[in-house]
């Protein structure tokens, strides 16, 4: 279902894109000449912006795919938190847990919901079955409630991290794709040199728009993605590092009360 919502959007954007690049940017009335649509009226920016060529429509793409992700990965990591201030509701689930009161502290973590929350849910209720269970020695009892927290702690982080590799990339892609539009740019501008043995005024300007525009819309593709990968890596390293804190926090607890 991931892949085929990430397939969908990438679609999507692509379509977008290109229906902006011919239809908006490539709007006759943009153009000097509205058949060939070689030459832009004195400062209209859409229509030189559409003479950098069909990559501009690709670089469009690229930067809505990365506006798209990025607004996906603030709501869902977000949502990973779950309701109200982490720190408080794991110091109340503790304080829960030191007492013993172990339906107070699941309480808790149905209030606050999160990926977290769901962690210490998963650790508290198999202490709470196997804490008096006599087939369980101490280091059985440790030992299922680290194989409960494992088990959802990797069903929870993948969807912290999913997602960024897709901000890396097109941060990656839309850098190469505008070097390619650059490079084609220039070459067709030098052909207007080549093909007649003088400056051909028009050629020569649309192959330097080609290629400067070509090379802004890739900068600005990768540096929003950089930008956006960077910070949500920034927050899910964050957000790991309380869970583990928050695991080692529970895991002493049930070692003092197992050998009580």
């Amino acid at each position: 279902m991931k892949n085929i919502f990430n397939i969908l959007v990438i679609t999507l954007a692509m379509a977008i894109a290109f229906s902006i690049y011919l239809f908006y940017f490539g709007d006759p009335n943009n153009f000097e000449d509205p058949a060939t649509k070689t030459k832009p009226k004195q400062g209209n920016i859409v229509g030189m912006i559409y003479t950098g060529g069909p990559i501009v429509g690709v670089l469009i793409g690229l930067i809505i795919i990365v506006i798209t992700f990025t607004f996906e990965r603030y709501f869902s990591i977000n949502k990973a938190k779950g309701k109200g201030n982490t720190a408080v509701y794991l110091k109340k689930v503790l304080e829960h847990l030191q007492k013993g009161d172990y339906d107070e502290a699941l309480r808790e973590c149905e209030q606050q919901r999160g990926s977290l929350a769901n962690i210490m849910r998963a650790a508290i209720e198999r202490f709470k079955t196997i804490e008096y269970d006599e087939n369980y020695p101490t280091e059985k009892k440790l030992a299922e409630v680290q194989r409960a927290i494992d088990e959802a702690t990797n069903l929870e982080t993948p969807l912290l991290e999913k997602n960024l590799v897709i901000l890396s990339t097109v941060a990656s892609i839309s850098t190469l794709f505008g070097l390619l539009g650059t490079t084609i740019g220039m070459i067709r501008a030098f052909a207007a040199f080549g093909e007649t043995g003088t400056v051909d005024a028009t050629q020569l300007a649309i192959g330097i728009s080609e290629a400067l525009y070509n090379t802004a819309g890739g900068l600005f593709g990768a540096i929003i993605g950089i930008v956006s990968y960077n910070f949500f890596t920034t927050k899910v390293d964050d957000y790991v590092y309380m869970i583990d804190e928050a695991i080692l926090g529970v895991t002493q607890i049930f070692t003092i009360r197992t050998k009580k």
